[in-house]
C-alpha cells in the first residue's frame, strides 16, 4: 500500500506524544505534588466532561473537513503546549486547564487518523492496516515508556512532559508526509469510493439512534471504560506508595508489560477479525477484564502487579483495532463513520470520568482493594451484555443497502435500509 511508512510513523511517534503525558501525569501529581486520590480524580473527571462534550461535534467536523491532516497537527501543538505548563507550573488551576485542553485535542487524533486511513484504503484490507496502526501505536508506547521510565530516573519525572514537542514534531512531519490528494475524503467518511455513490448525500444524524447495534456497542464500549480506566492509575499508585523514589520506572514497566502484549494481539485481531468475525475476538476483551481486577486483589508486590497488567495488553490490543473496524462496518455506506467515532468516544469518555472517581472515592473511603472489585464487577456487567446483546457486524457490513441494490436485491435492501441509513 501507498503511504505504508508514512502510516506507520504517524502511528508510533503520536502514541510518543500521548504517552509522555497520561500515565505518569498521575503519578508526578501524586508523588511530588503530593495531591491525594480524590483531587486527581475531579481534575481527571472534570477534563473528561470537557472532552467528551466535545466528541460528537469533532466528528461532525472531521467527517465533513478536507483537512484532516491539519486536524493531527493543530492537536499536537496543543498536546506540546500543555504538557510544558504541567512541567512549569503543576499548580492547580494549570494542571485543570492543560488537561482539558489535552482532552478537546485527543477527541480528534482517533478519528483523525482512521479517517485517513480509510479514505486512502477503502474498505479493502481496512482490517489488517487497522492492526498494523494498532501495533504502531503499541510500539510507540514501548518506546516512550522506555525512554520517560530513564528520562524519570536519571533527572526528575516533570522531565518526561519536555519529551512531547520532541515527538510531536515528528508525527507532524508524517503526516504531513501524506499527501492531501492521497485522501479520498467521501470515503474517509464511509461512503466507499468503490461503490457509485456520486453525488450521494450522507445519512442524517438520526442513523446514530436507529442503527440498534451502533447502540448496543456503544454501551458495552461506555462499561468497559468505566471498569477499565481507572485500573492502571491505582496500579500505579500503589507502586508509587510502596516504592518511592521508582515511581517512574515501575510505572513504565507496567506500561511496557502490557504494551509488549499488545503489539502481537493487535496484528492478531487485524489478520483474523474477517476470517474469524469481529464478535469472538472481542469477547476475548471483554471477558479478560473482570479477571484482571480481581487479580489485582491478591498482593501488593510489585512483580505481581506488573504481571496482573500484562493482561490489560490482551485486552486493549483488541479494543484499539476493532473498534473503529466494528464502526466502519456499521456505518459503511451512511457517510457518518467518524460522527460514529465522536458518538462512541463520548460514551467512552462518560465511562472513563466516572471510573476515575468513584475509584478515587472508593481509594479514599475503603482502600484499593474495594476500588478493585467494584471496577471488576462493572467489567463483567459489560460482557455479559457484549454476550447477550451484540451482533457480528461484519455480517452486518454485508447487508450494505447500496451493493444490495447493485446487485439487484432490492427486497433485501428496503429491510436493511431504514435501519442503516435513515434520517
Amino acid at each position: 500500500m501507498r503511504y505504508r511508512a508514512p502510516l506507520d510513523w504517524l502511528n508510533f511517534s503520536l502514541a510518543d506524544v500521548r504517552g509522555s503525558l497520561g500515565p505518569y501525569l498521575g503519578v508526578f501529581l501524586l508523588t511530588e505534588q503530593h495531591w491525594d486520590q480524590a483531587t486527581s480524580g475531579i481534575v481527571a473527571t472534570t477534563a473528561g466532561i470537557v472532552g467528551l462534550v466535545v466528541h460528537g461535534p469533532v466528528g461532525v467536523f472531521i467527517d465533513a473537513t478536507r483537512w484532516k491532516r491539519g486536524v493531527v497537527v493543530a492537536g499536537l501543538g496543543v498536546l506540546t503546549a500543555s504538557a510544558l505548563a504541567i512541567a512549569t507550573a503543576p499548580n492547580f488551576p494549570t494542571v485543570l486547564t492543560a488537561q482539558t485542553m489535552m482532552a478537546v485535542a485527543g477527541a480528534g487524533f482517533g478519528p483523525a487518523i482512521a479517517a485517513i486511513t480509510l479514505g486512502i484504503l477503502g474498505s479493502h484490507s481496512l482490517a489488517s492496516r487497522m492492526g498494523r496502526n494498532a501495533a504502531f501505536d503499541h510500539a510507540g508506547n514501548v518506546s516512550i515508556a522506555i525512554i520517560a521510565g530513564a528520562v524519570g530516573w536519571w533527572f526528575s519525572q516533570s522531565a518526561v512532559f519536555f519529551l512531547v514537542p520532541i515527538f510531536s514534531v515528528l508525527a507532524a512531519l508524517s503526516v504531513l508526509s501524506i499527501p492531501a490528494s492521497a485522501i479520498d475524503h467521501a470515503r474517509a467518511r464511509g461512503l466507499d469510493g468503490t461503490d457509485p455513490v456520486d453525488g450521494v448525500q450522507p445519512s442524517g444524524l438520526s442513523v446514530l439512534i436507529t442503527c440498534k447495534p451502533l447502540l448496543i456497542f456503544a454501551t458495552c464500549v461506555a462499561l468497559f471504560h468505566f471498569a477499565n480506566a481507572a485500573m492502571l492509575p491505582l496500579v500505579g499508585q500503589k507502586l508509587a506508595l510502596a516504592h518511592k523514589g521508582e515511581e517512574t520506572p515501575l510505572m513504565s514497566a507496567c506500561i511496557v508489560a502490557a504494551q509488549m502484549v499488545m503489539l502481537p494481539i493487535a496484528l492478531l485481531a487485524g489478520a483474523k477479525a474477517d476470517a474469524w468475525g469481529r464478535k469472538p475476538i472481542f469477547l476475548g476483551a471483554f471477558a479478560i477484564l473482570p479477571i484482571r481486577g480481581v487479580l489485582y486483589t491478591f498482593s501488593d508486590d510489585r512483580f505481581w502487579l506488573v504481571a496482573v497488567q500484562l493482561l490489560d495488553g490482551v485486552g486493549a490490543g483488541i479494543f484499539g483495532v476493532l473498534t473503529p473496524l466494528v464502526l466502519a462496518d456499521l456505518m459503511r455506506g451512511t457517510g457518518r463513520y467518524n460522527v460514529s467515532q465522536g458518538a462512541v468516544a463520548t460514551l467512552q469518555g462518560i465511562g472513563a470520568s466516572l471510573s476515575n472517581t468513584v475509584a478515587g472515592v472508593i481509594v479514599v473511603k475503603a482502600g484499593y482493594s474495594p476500588a478493585f472489585l467494584t471496577l471488576a464487577g462493572i467489567a463483567l456487567a459489560a460482557c455479559i451484555v457484549f454476550v447477550i446483546a451484540m451482533p457480528e457486524t461484519a455480517e452486518h457490513a454485508k447487508k450494505h443497502p447500496r451493493e444490495e441494490e447493485t446487485s439487484g436485491e432490492s427486497a433485501q435492501a428496503a429491510t436493511v435500509a431504514p435501519v442503516i441509513a435513515s434520517g
